[in-house]
């Protein structure tokens, strides 16, 4: 799970896929940290990807650093407590702009039964389950 973290923070900003009914929808993100023993993601529960979320959970995340790309497959999970948010928002504190832990807009999400693939041109696919 650290490597996975490690990765998605170095690049920066990567693609989190959801569905609409019968329609993807795939959208950037930034958001990833470790909070009590689990890889977390945020967002607000205003958004159509928490609506989404909220009705069929399960996910895909890209990212590519320019040489190494990662696929992971995965649920998410509302996790509801201040302790995550807060977690979350002092890791990111230029969100504090826009969310707040004691608002009813911040969404912490952990990822549950995930699977992580990373992809070389060079090299076979290398899975890391969590």
């Amino acid at each position: 799970m650290q490597e996975v973290h490690d990765f998605l923070k170095k690049c920066g900003t990567y693609y989190l896929a959801t569905v609409e009914g019968d329609q993807p929808r795939v959208r950037p993100f930034g958001t990833a940290h470790i909070f009590d023993g689990k890889l977390y993601i945020q967002t607000g529960r205003s958004k159509n990807v928490s609506k989404q979320i909220g009705i069929n959970p399960k996910v895909e995340i890209c990212a590519y650093d320019g040489n190494t790309w990662i696929r992971v497959e995965a649920t998410l999970v509302d996790d509801n407590r201040r302790e995550a948010k807060v977690s979350m928002l002092e890791a990111y504190p230029s969100l504090k702009n826009m969310y707040s832990a004691d608002d009813n807009n911040t969404q912490t999400l952990y990822l549950k039964n995930a699977t992580a693939t990373f992809y070389t041109y060079s090299s076979a696919p290398r899975v890391i389950k969590f």
